[in-house]
């Protein structure tokens, strides 16, 4: 492992010592003489700021002769100069296979304390940490313990030490070795007094319940009018991980499928799903709408003969529910694809596409799933190899026997379908199952009757612990029927005719879904608010930060 460079600061070690004073940053050639009152200024500026970081390094040196080993990074050194060949580890790299070695971390300061002799900091980077140990001694001077004592939470620090094995385990770290300290520099100061505590924001539920427990509880709002603080905490670095993995694992089972991924516009001249929950803007003098979906660009791309395709991407409601599961902006995953025979086509692609997604996230994203458990505890997600699927009938049969009366045409309520799912993980040991066949009443304009009973349609919504992710189904591509379905539905036929009449010059049956990214996070880690899964919400009344 090679060490960090002696250098300080860009400044050789060796015109460092005691008596020595650091280059002058100060210009010497180049500078504009008669210039501008504004430039002038900057210039002083420059100069003073040079000085006063150049008195602060002469100050320790005359003062301390480690003072090279620790002190403030000037902004100028950052300024990507030079590549200095530093090999750098990650803190969550830092294992006890290391012992011994000479490393060099860039972290926050988690948490620091000193005293005498002895100063600890826990360095955190992407939700790991380690705790770096300073003893006054050949590396370490009691003007570093305390000039680390010092630091802020939250600073950017560079770290030089060297790693060991501690004899017992260290419960306050995730890393279990720790860094006995040669040099620590700090790259960016955070100011002294934050809008949050991490460590609060980090802290699970059952530890505010303990006995004694003194711990301040960080509220929504402020963890999400400081979101920047907030997602540093280690179950929400692991959340939009987890999110992550899911959009690279929908677009790797769909790209290996012959699937072609599509980009379609989000200002567009009519609803695209139908109703009022649109937002409205002015586009050139002309009243347009943000998408509600790219459903009707995806069945277009579909009669272009692309086959098979897909888009991740934003999606827009203008929604008023404050609830636990809606967004007025969230992540769509949407697919659409031709159909040969049946729509089960599409369930039976879906179907494989969750399971691939769950079993990697059990098995590659382990890590991820137990920092967020740690904070947020739930059960595993249940779920079947070879899937579950109901009719919308037998959905209300189940209901029915449970003592439940419904409309078995009508759409079902967020609590009639959190029942639901109750019942079918009972019967059928899942939390992950397929509703199909649902009534006209509840689906889109666009969506096919079904041909054997009109009153319901060929479609589906698939469920995560009795709460919806997907909703799908085959399309009309009749456009003369589909046609008579806006009609019906109250669209303003005018403002979708690109769209009906791209059905008019021949279109294979075909039908997708749109699966919410944000809720596949939400309920496969059961936490029970989708503002956990949205890094920056956006919700009836949020619209920053």
């Amino acid at each position: 492992m090679e060490s960090a460079s002696n250098d300080v600061d860009g400044v050789p070690a060796t015109e460092m010592s005691a008596g020595k004073e650091a280059p002058s940053s100060e210009p010497t050639t180049g500078a504009k003489k008669g210039g501008g009152k504004a430039d002038r200024n900057a210039l002083k500026a420059e100069r003073l700021a040079a000085r006063m970081a150049a008195a602060s390094l002469n100050s320790k040196v005359v003062d301390d002769p480690l003072a090279c080993n620790y002190g403030d990074v000037p902004m100028k050194e950052l300024q990507s100069k030079e590549i200095s060949g530093k090999v750098w580890t990650k803190v969550g790299d830092l294992e006890k296979s290391l012992d011994g070695k000479v490393v060099l971390v860039r972290g926050r300061v988690h948490s620091v304390r000193g005293k005498g002799n002895l100063g600890f900091l826990v360095i955190r980077e992407a939700g790991c940490t380690v705790q770096a140990v300073l003893t006054v001694g050949e590396h370490v001077s009691k003007g570093m313990v305390k000039y680390a004592s010092q630091l802020s939470k939250e600073s950017i620090v560079d770290v030089e030490g060297v790693v060991t094995v501690p004899n017992k385990p260290i419960e306050s770290t995730s890393q279990q070795v720790e860094l006995q300290v040669r040099k620590v520099y700090c790259v960016s100061k955070a100011v002294p007094a934050l809008p949050l505590n991490i460590e609060d924001a980090a802290r699970s539920e059952a530890s505010f319940e303990q006995e004694g427990a003194q711990f301040s509880r960080v509220n929504q709002d402020v963890r999400l009018n400081n979101r920047v603080l907030d997602l540093r905490t280690p179950a929400n670095q692991a959340t939009f991980r987890l999110q992550s993995a899911v959009g690279q694992l929908f677009r790797e089972f769909l790209v290996e499928r012959e699937f072609v991924e599509i980009h379609t516009p989000k200002m567009i001249a009519g609803a695209s799903e139908g109703g009022a929950s649109v937002f409205t803007l002015d586009y050139m003098g002309q009243r347009a709408c943000l998408a509600q979906s790219p459903q009707l660009y995806k069945q277009m791309a579909i009669c272009a003969d692309m086959g098979r395709v897909f888009e991740i991407g934003p999606v827009f409601r203008a929604e008023k529910s404050n609830t636990h599961r809606h967004l007025c902006e969230f992540t769509g995953l949407d697919l659409e694809m031709e159909i040969k025979e049946h729509y089960f086509e599409v369930l039976e692609l879906l179907d494989g596409m969750f399971l691939h997604i769950f079993n990697a996230l059990n098995t590659k994203y382990k890590k991820e799933l137990d920092a967020v458990n740690q904070q947020f505890p739930f059960e595993p997600l249940q779920y079947l190899q070879d899937g579950c699927r109901l009719t919308f009938a037998e959905g209300v049969e189940l209901l029915k026997e449970a003592g439940i009366e419904i409309d078995p045409f009508d759409d079902l309520s967020t609590e009639t379908e959190r029942r639901l799912g109750q019942l079918v993980k009972e019967k059928y040991k899942t939390d992950f199952y397929v509703l199909h066949r649902y009534p006209v009443a509840a689906r889109p304009f666009y969506t096919m009757p079904c041909a054997d009973d009109p009153r319901y349609t060929n479609s589906f919504d698939i469920f995560i612990r009795g709460e919806e992710i997907i909703s799908g189904a085959q399309r009309i591509h009749d456009p003369e029927l589909l046609t008579v379905k806006a009609i019906e539905k109250g669209m303003d036929v005018k403002a979708i005719a690109s769209y009906v009449d791209s059905f008019r010059y021949g279109a294979v049956p075909h039908g997708g879904a749109g699966v919410g990214l944000e809720r596949v996070i939400m309920l496969f880690c059961d936490l029970k608010n989708i503002r956990k899964t949205s890094m920056f919400p956006r919700d009836p009344s949020r619209l920053t930060p």
